[in-house]
């Protein structure tokens, strides 16, 4: 912990969470992906108490940026309805497991998902709601109808869902990685419902943002129960995430979807080196 006084500590804190939160929050990934590296890196705090922080901040960051998402039609409520399911099991799975993980391991995965997921999206592609005919047609989104519309311009785009089996498998796995790492594995669930299931970016990231509550909630019990949540810590950080969630909510509109790919590439690379340096010293 640094020398300053604990007060002082926490408005730090705070502050720092705020931009956490919006950039979480644009990106579709939740501030805990920031939050858990950022408490654990430059302010010291073991991770199992970052973690905890974090959950509870997940929770909090969707609730401020779901509505927004939803009134602009960007967040897809019947993908994320669907995916939610999956997610929760694998939630509540990595809750359980990260008792028994040393913190060096927990680290460790945390770098190795967030590689694998900037990897992924190096992988480029044209934006499905321009070619509609080249995604591949899916019986289970039609019978779900999983299909929507999102703004372009002054219009209105309509895109298919794809691979929907195969974007449930990928979020039982993200569902996991969230549970055990106390992020809204928003790191992973963007990548899936972008690359495999070929959502449009901008609906990627609003329908992870809306997804990420829910899959914190499911992990939170179990962190609480275990005492790995300190309320002053707990609620500075969610403080700092919903006021930073609500301005990231109010970008997304007008960040080009290039420029939200950039960004979201730079993050995930710049975390996921930090992250593996601090599992494997």
């Amino acid at each position: 912990m640094s020398t300053v006084s604990p007060l002082a500590e926490i408005a730090v804190i705070t502050a720092v969470c705020v931009a956490s939160g919006a950039l979480g929050s644009l990106l579709g990934l939740g501030g805990g992906t920031f939050i858990v590296p950022i408490l654990t890196l430059a302010f010291g705090l073991d991770v199992r108490l970052a973690i905890g922080a974090s959950v509870i901040s997940v929770v909090a960051g969707s609730a401020a940026a779901s509505p927004r998402y939803l009134d602009e039609g960007f967040a897809n409520l019947r993908v994320a309805v669907t995916l939610e399911v999956a997610t929760v099991i694998g939630a509540v799975i990595g809750a359980l497991l990260a008792g028994h993980l040393g913190t060096h391991v927990l680290y460790t995965i945390f770098g190795v998902v967030l590689a694998f997921s900037a990897i992924q999206m190096l992988r480029t592609r044209r934006d499905a709601t321009t070619d509609t005919l080249a995604v591949p047609g899916d019986r289970l989104a039609d019978v779900l109808t999983l299909h929507g519309d999102v703004a372009n311009g002054s219009e209105r785009r309509a895109y298919r869902v794809t691979r929907t089996a195969t974007g449930l498998t990928m979020m039982t796995a993200a569902g996991t990685v969230s549970g055990l790492l106390g992020i809204g594995s928003g790191a992973m669930k963007v990548p899936a419902m972008d690359l495999a299931m070929r959502l449009p970016l901008k609906v990627s990231t609003a329908t992870s943002s809306l997804m990420i509550g829910v899959t914190g909630a499911a992990s939170a019990v179990v962190y609480l129960q275990r005492g790995d949540v300190v309320p002053a810590l707990a609620g500075a950080v969610a403080i700092g995430t919903v006021v930073g969630a609500r301005l990231g909510s109010r970008l997304l509109s007008v960040v080009p979807v290039a420029t939200l790919r950039l960004v979201f590439l730079a993050v995930l690379l710049v975390i996921s080196v930090q992250m593996l340096l601090r599992g494997l010293a």
